[in-house]
């Protein structure tokens, strides 16, 4: 298998078309059809559909992708290894975020990041319960608490602030709590209690010792929209509830504390294009660092 072929089926697959993907290249179009073509007859399967407006995977192809996709990570580590250092910023990175995090703050601004480098291309999905970083579930991931374990390269991102909130539909309707105590005549909502994978999510105990939410929901952003829809007084991030002018601060003097955390593996210390999106992502919560506090 010849891995210049790799690298081309890479950019058909990732650009969705021969034509775009042999300008990237700055190869011929038939050129790199032929290429395509050759990788296929090698592996002795189709990888592409091709069609008059563009080209779609195969089951096969999809499969080859992550293969090759760990291939193209594996071969720019170890040229950074002999001292032929990664310096172009192209291929994938996998960022894995808190829903809240990655819905409301990331995915409206990273497309900043893809602008800056059309090689670059940006997966933002939610991190689960658990993650590998060595498999590549996610390059880097964000994440409540700072892992003790692995091979890991972990940084403070940010610290962030949640309040509780109320809409003003509901405030009108059953007024404002003026202590936590009152807290037990209303409607709550909360995270589903057997479903919190880390401790860090536990925000009612910090407010009072049985929450009891009468609508419990596993996300931040659904938790949002629940109180926006008069469901409820919640505990948001005040850096998501802002956005919404609909959204009241009750009891402002009490307010909860947490941090974010940027991690990759020490694997991806090499690697231009891991390191470009992490310091992006430093980027972007330092320019707006007020709205977190």
């Amino acid at each position: 298998m010849n891995w210049d072929d790799v690298r081309m089926f890479l950019a058909v697959a990732r650009g969705g078309q021969i034509l775009s993907a042999s300008k990237r290249l700055g190869v011929n179009h038939a050129t790199l059809s032929r290429r395509v073509t050759a990788l296929e007859e090698s592996l002795k399967t189709r990888l592409l559909i091709r069609r008059t407006n563009g080209c779609d995977l195969t089951a096969e192809g999809e499969i080859f992708l992550h293969a090759a996709e760990r291939m193209e990570t594996e071969m720019l580590a170890a040229q950074a290894q002999i001292g032929r250092i990664d310096t172009a910023v192209a291929g994938t990175v996998r960022v894995g975020a808190p829903d809240g995090f990655g819905v409301s703050f990331l995915a409206p601004r990273l497309g900043k990041l893809t602008a800056r480098f059309p090689e670059l291309r940006i997966q933002l999905v939610p991190v689960p319960r658990s993650f590998s970083l060595s498999q590549r579930e996610a390059d880097i991931a964000i994440t409540l608490e700072r892992p003790e374990q692995g091979r890991l390269i972990s940084s403070k991102l940010t610290d962030y602030t949640l309040g509780l909130y109320a809409s003003q539909d509901y405030l009108a309707s059953y007024g404002a709590p003026d202590t936590v105590e009152d807290l037990k005549a209303h409607r709550r909502i909360g995270y589903v209690e057997d479903l919190i994978f880390t401790a860090s999510l536990n925000f009612t105990g910090e407010i009072m010792r049985s929450w009891d939410a009468s609508f419990e929901i596993s996300s931040a952003t659904g938790q949002t929209e629940a109180v926006r829809s008069n469901a409820g007084i919640g505990i948001l991030h005040n850096y998501i509830a802002r956005q919404y002018p609909e959204l009241i601060r009750i009891l402002p003097e009490t307010t909860i504390r947490r941090a974010y955390w940027t991690t990759y593996h020490e694997s991806a210390r090499d690697l231009v294009r891991v390191r470009t999106v992490a310091d992006f992502l430093q980027e972007l919560v330092t320019a707006e660092h007020r709205i977190f506090v």
